[in-house]
C-alpha cells in the first residue's frame, strides 16, 4: 500500500498524540481516519456543486422568468 510521510510540529504531534490515547487508537489511525472524513467530505461537496449545475442547467428558464433583473445583460451581436 502506497504511504505518505508527514511532518507535524511538536505541539501538533503532542496533540495529536494526546488524541489518539484518549481515543484508544494509534496515531497511524487517526491521522489516515482525519484524512478519509476529509476526503468523503471534499468528495461530497463535488458530488453536491454538481446536482445543483444540474438542477440549475434544467430549470434555467424558470430561474431566468422568476429572477428577471438577476439576469446577465446580453450584448447586441449585431453591432
Amino acid at each position: 500500500m502506497p504511504a505518505l510521510n508527514v511532518e507535524f510540529s511538536e505541539r501538533e504531534l503532542e496533540d495529536l498524540r494526546q488524541i489518539a490515547k484518549e481515543r484508544g487508537t494509534s496515531m497511524k489511525a487517526l491521522v489516515r481516519e482525519a484524512a478519509a472524513a476529509d476526503i468523503a467530505r471534499h468528495r461530497a461537496l463535488q458530488e453536491g456543486a454538481e446536482a445543483f449545475r444540474q438542477f440549475f442547467a434544467a430549470h434555467a428558464e424558470e430561474f431566468a422568468a422568476a429572477f428577471p433583473d438577476d439576469e446577465p445583460a446580453v450584448k447586441d451581436e449585431a453591432a
